[in-house]
């Protein structure tokens, strides 16, 4: 299910799920421990309201004598007790320590009690009980100063502890509480997972972002300690790569610069040789040395062009790249208009596309542009009528001197730079460009650049 799977992959989502499970785990564990406290609390209170009743009776029957304590006996009736005089305690068990504890206590350990839960309720008492709440029977043997055995048969109301009563009918598991706790417990989750979210998908952005323009201002260091450290760390990364990009760029410009004084000094003197044929592949030679060292430059120059960016028509601006190539009997066409302004290097980006249609007609006879608007981006796609490349290597023909010829021969083989140049000057305009093979034959490149505004 991959929606499930997009679902849980987020760090939001599942910063989301963990806080809202961990919560309601802890509230439910605190409930569970607070039900049971009161249990317990509602026991002691019932068990001592048991013992105050208990006690009471006893004292009253110590203090008269056995002709009265009929009379006693009767009117236990009235507090819901059905007491009566035994000569044994008829096999009970004590099933209630606890209580046979407090009694003992109230009413000294010289006392013989035992105090037996009984199923069967049946009391012939003068007191109404409401039969709908759930009740149970304990009888309390207690002897008295003379060493008579009482018996006491009393309902209580079964504490919490027991067994609840059957839910009514119709009544709802969950409260209104209960699901405003959840709401408010929920919301409070997804607004802690979102904010713990936030730095990591602006990071996501920023890296991002720093592919397509390394020079992109840096993250503010602002936040937590965990991210400002992290935002310190990428803006220094951001620095390395940028001073390594452009050492590596002044290196290579450098090279190509001053490779041309001794070249065209070498050219000279090439001019002098006698034998003319020796002096025409020589010359050959160096103008192939010599178209190296320039798009060597140009090379370098892709990678960190200091040209400004400007506004610019580019519809204006591939009449030009047409009209250019159509002058240098080159076969090609353009259709299509977008109205539209991008931000640019007007040079630069001229450059791209004059090594793409340049590349169209040296290797597939023509060049047919197309150029249309596709929501907020200008797709320039440039056809030709060769035979294709290898899928596999569709990416493969952008790495710098890579040649589908291996021949060594500039006029089939080139230098393996075009391309690089182009996709190089596409990345620094935020644009994309890719190849594919036409379904109808031949090699299409496809240039995607950002209109201006939406402009």
């Amino acid at each position: 299910m991959p929606s499930v799977r997009n679902f849980f992959g987020s760090v939001a989502n599942r910063v989301f799920l963990i806080l809202l499970t961990g919560i309601l785990v802890a509230a439910a564990t605190t409930s569970w421990l607070a039900e049971n406290e009161r249990r317990k609390a509602f026991k002691d209170f019932y068990e001592f309201r048991i013992a105050e009743r208990v006690e009471q009776i006893v004292f009253s029957l110590d203090n008269v004598g056995p002709d009265m304590r009929s009379v006693v006996l009767q009117t236990s009736e009235n507090f819901g007790l059905e007491a009566s005089m035994v000569k044994d305690t008829e096999n009970a068990v004590d099933d209630n320590p606890s209580l046979t504890l407090l009694l003992k206590k109230r009413l000294g350990d010289d006392r013989s009690i035992l105090v037996d839960k009984q199923s069967d309720c049946k009391l012939h008492t003068r007191r109404n009980f409401d039969f709908r709440r759930p009740e149970e029977c304990q009888v309390v043997y207690v002897s008295l100063k003379d060493g008579t055995l009482l018996k006491l048969k009393l309902r209580m109301t079964r504490g919490p502890g027991a067994p609840p009563p059957a839910r009514p009918p119709g009544m709802p598991y969950t409260s209104p509480y209960f699901a405003l706790f959840l709401l408010l417990i929920g919301g409070l989750a997804y607004f802690v997972a979102k904010m713990t979210a936030r730095p990591i998908k602006h990071l996501a952005v920023a890296a991002g972002e720093l592919g397509r323009d390394i020079d992109r201002p840096p993250l503010d260091e602002t936040g937590p300690t965990e991210v400002r450290q992290a935002a310190t760390a990428f803006n220094a990364m951001q620095a390395r790569i940028k001073r390594q990009i452009q050492h590596r760029t002044h290196m290579l410009a450098a090279i190509t610069h001053d490779l041309q004084t001794p070249l065209t000094r070498l050219r000279l003197r090439l001019e002098k040789v006698g034998e003319a044929d020796l002096r025409r592949k020589l010359l050959e030679d160096l103008a192939v040395m010599q178209s190296m060292v320039r798009e060597g430059l140009d090379l370098a120059r892709s990678m960190d062009s200091a040209e400004a960016m400007q506004k610019l028509d580019i519809d204006s601006l591939l009449d030009s790249v047409c009209a250019d190539a159509v002058d240098a009997r080159q076969d090609v066409t353009l259709e299509g208009r977008t109205r539209a302004s991008i931000m640019a290097q007007p040079n630069t980006l001229r450059r791209c596309l004059t090594n793409l249609v340049d590349n169209a007609t040296k290797y597939g006879r023509y060049a047919r542009l197309l150029v249309a608007r596709e929501g907020s981006d200008i797709v320039i796609r440039i056809r030709d009528g060769g035979t294709g490349i290898p899928a596999e290597l569709l990416e493969t023909v952008f790495d710098p001197f890579f040649r589908l010829e291996t021949s060594r021969s500039r006029d089939t083989g080139g230098t393996g730079l075009g391309l690089t140049i182009a996709r190089n000057i596409a990345e620094n305009h935020r644009a994309t460009l890719q190849l594919r093979n036409h379904p109808e034959g031949g090699l299409e490149a496809t240039l995607r650049l950002p209109a201006l505004n939406g402009i």
